[in-house]
C-alpha cells in the first residue's frame, strides 16, 4: 500500500509517517518510480507506537516495541527490552503521582486553614438577609 492509504488506516497523516522513517521507526522501502511501499507489518507498528503514545510514551520509548514486533515477536511487549520500558514508566508515573498526591494534600491544607479563618471572622454573626424585601410572588 502506498502512504496515503496507511495513513488513512493508522489514523495519522503522512507527514507522521515520514517523520517515523526519519527516525528509523518505519520502514523506508521503495518502489521502481520512488513512492514509499508499505504491508500490514508496517500497519501494525503503527498501532504500537500510537497506542504506546496514547498512553504517554515519547517516541523514542517505542523503539523497542518496534524492533520486537519486527524481530517477529507476536506481540511488541514481549521483549526484555519492552519490558525495561514499562518498568522505567511505572516508575515514572508513580514518582508522578506521589508528586500530585503531596500538591493536593497540601491544598487540601490550605483549604482546611482558609476556611476556619473565615469562620473565625463571623463566629455567630447574623444570618444573611434579602435585601430585595417583600415576597416576590
Amino acid at each position: 500500500m502506498r502512504i496515503g492509504e496507511l495513513a488513512a488506516r493508522a489514523g495519522t497523516t503522512t507527514r507522521t509517517l515520514r517523520y517515523y522513517e526519519s527516525r528509523g521507526l518505519l520502514p523506508a522501502r521503495r518502489t521502481g518510480n520512488g513512492y514509499r511501499t508499505y504491508d500490514e507489518s508496517d500497519l501494525r507498528l503503527l498501532r504500537q507506537i500510537r497506542t504506546l503514545q496514547d498512553f504517554g510514551f515519547d517516541l523514542e520509548e517505542t523503539r523497542p516495541f518496534v524492533e520486537c514486533l519486527r524481530a517477529g515477536h507476536p506481540e511488541g511487549d514481549s521483549c526484555p527490552a519492552s519490558l525495561a520500558v514499562y518498568r522505567r514508566k511505572l516508575g515514572e508515573l508513580d514518582s508522578l503521582i506521589g508528586e500530585l498526591t503531596t500538591v493536593r494534600d497540601t491544598v487540601a491544607r490550605q483549604l482546611a486553614r482558609a476556611e476556619l479563618a473565615v469562620e473565625a471572622e463571623v463566629p455567630g454573626g447574623p444570618e444573611p438577609v434579602c435585601e430585595l424585601g417583600g415576597d416576590p410572588w
